[in-house]
């Protein structure tokens, strides 16, 4: 599908499903090169992080503990400047390597409010891996320490990103036709 409908917008593919799994397949041979002989802690934050987190681990060669933590922070296709947590954590950080994995990063401040509580557990290295990156949106200074893509500042969904709750379920990123 080249475009498609979600409510009342229309989006058109812009990476495809190819182009992200060869990316996500190289992220998932760094980060094994990088953890071997150890067994980080994969922090996936939902409810984004779903896709890439499922075909991430599959392609690593490493073994990881893998966990789930919820932070909200959109309303339909603009970010509320706020994060609110759904579903906390429920792993013990002290001396772990963790690796957070996100969907995007946009304005940065979801990521920038959660990291010093993450940081409060005393984990020993947190790193961050994201599928996507808006540069021209953030707004605070984070290091990506593995990304798959820098994009636009255009709305996006579709592999596990959505709007209002609607596409995720696509194996494509599509962003918004501008009208």
């Amino acid at each position: 599908m080249s475009r498609i409908r979600l409510l009342d917008k229309e989006f058109e593919v812009y990476l495809d499903a190819r182009t992200i799994q060869q990316r996500v397949q190289e992220l998932a041979i760094q980060i094994s090169a990088d953890y071997m002989g150890t067994r980080p802690l994969f922090l996936s934050i939902l409810n984004g992080s779903f896709l890439f987190t499922a075909d991430l681990v599959r392609h690593l060669t490493i073994d990881p503990e893998i966990s789930f933590i919820k932070l909200a922070s959109y309303k339909g296709m603009r970010s509320t400047g706020r994060y609110t947590t759904a579903i906390g954590l429920d792993v013990d950080l002290l001396g772990r390597d963790v690796i957070l994995l996100e969907d995007i990063v946009d304005t940065g401040n979801t990521l920038f409010q959660f990291l010093p509580h993450l940081q409060q557990q005393q984990p020993r290295s947190v790193r961050i891996a994201t599928l996507l990156h808006k540069p021209e949106a953030t707004q605070h200074p984070l290091t990506l320490d593995y990304l798959g893509f820098s994009i636009p500042n255009k709305f996006v969904v579709g592999y596990g990103l959505d709007y209002d709750g609607w596409g995720r379920q696509y194996d494509s990123i599509y962003q918004l036709v501008t009208e």
